[in-house]
């Protein structure tokens, strides 16, 4: 009889201690939701406050091009330093952000060569392109080379185009966009 007691005891202390620890796990993510998911939300934003691409070409200002996917950890990884620009240079330069999970932009993405993400492209105010990268890249090369820009569109004759990455085939397999590799 007193060891039903001690058994029940013991079970009713369990649930609270697991109802506890369930209440502080979710009190926690409510409480720090943006430093867990301020990355996921980021890139989701991107496409929604994005120039659309045919204004952006035809606007005379330069443009920031950002081939992304909400999947893709490297898009999470580079989206508040990417966001930091966008803050810093959005008067003067277009951005641009393309989800390749859209179809809508597959035309874009066949004409830039797109083979792996995040692809940032980066064009003077005519649409020329001046530099390309992919992956993940550090923000103070990504901020150099927008700097390297005068904002009447002319390039500053240091900046030297065969500084930056460049799309090379895949003799080996195809790759999309829309694959991991």
């Amino acid at each position: 009889m007193q060891f039903k007691s001690v058994e029940a005891k013991l079970n009713i202390n369990l649930k609270a201690a697991l109802f506890l620890l369930i209440t502080v796990v979710f009190i926690t993510l409510v409480l720090f939701r943006n430093l867990f998911f301020q990355s996921t939300y980021i890139l989701k934003s991107f496409g929604e406050l994005s120039v659309d691409p045919e204004i952006a070409f035809e606007n005379n200002k330069p443009t920031f091009l950002e081939f992304y996917a909400e999947w893709c950890e490297v898009c999470k990884e580079m989206a508040p330093k990417v966001s930091n620009l966008k803050e810093e240079y959005e008067k003067d330069i277009n951005f641009v952000f393309l989800n390749v999970d859209n179809q809508k932009w597959d035309r874009y993405i066949q004409k830039f060569g797109v083979n792996g993400i995040p692809q940032i492209n980066i064009f003077d105010r005519k649409g020329d392109l001046l530099s390309t990268f992919i992956g993940k890249q550090d923000e103070f090369k990504i901020r150099d080379s927008i700097e390297q820009i005068d904002i009447e569109g002319k390039l500053h004759p240091e900046i030297d185009k065969n500084e930056f990455s460049v799309i090379k085939e895949n003799k080996n397999y195809e790759i999309t966009p829309r694959s991991h590799g």
